[in-house]
C-alpha cells in the first residue's frame, strides 16, 4: 500500500508516470523503508496505466468491500428501511460536582 500511495502522490504532484528511484525518494523521505521486490511488483502493474484509469477500475473493486456500521440500521429494528422511527429515551449527563474536573481516576495532573 506504502508504494501505491507513494506513487499516486507522486502523479498528484503532476509527474504521471513516476520511476521507481522517484517512489524511493518520497518513502524515504518520511522514513519508509522499501523492499525492492516489492516495489518493482507495483511498478510492473501500474506500467503503461493512467492513474485515472486505475483509480476506477479500483471504485467498482471498492463497492464490495465491507466498511461496517450496519449495527446501528439492525438495531433499530428497520427504521432505515422506511418504518417509523423508534422511540429514543433521552439520557441526562451527570452534573458535575465541582467546578473543576477531578483528576483522581489517573492519579495524577497534567500540571504536576
Amino acid at each position: 500500500m506504502r508504494y501505491v500511495a507513494a506513487y499516486l502522490l507522486a502523479a498528484l504532484g503532476g509527474n504521471a508516470s513516476p520511476s521507481a528511484d522517484e517512489i524511493k525518494t518520497i518513502l524515504s523521505s518520511v522514513g519508509v523503508g522499501v523492499d525492492d521486490e516489492k516495489l518493482a511488483f507495483v511498478m510492473a502493474q501500474l506500467a503503461g496505466k493512467s492513474i485515472d484509469e486505475v483509480v476506477a477500475s479500483g471504485l467498482g473493486k471498492l463497492a464490495s468491500v465491507p466498511s461496517g456500521g450496519g449495527g446501528a440500521a439492525a438495531k433499530s429494528g428497520g427504521a432505515a428501511a422506511g418504518d417509523a422511527p423508534a422511540e429514543v429515551e433521552e439520557e441526562k449527563e451527570p452534573e458535575p460536582d465541582s467546578d473543576e474536573e477531578s483528576d483522581d481516576d489517573m492519579g495524577f495532573s497534567l500540571f504536576d
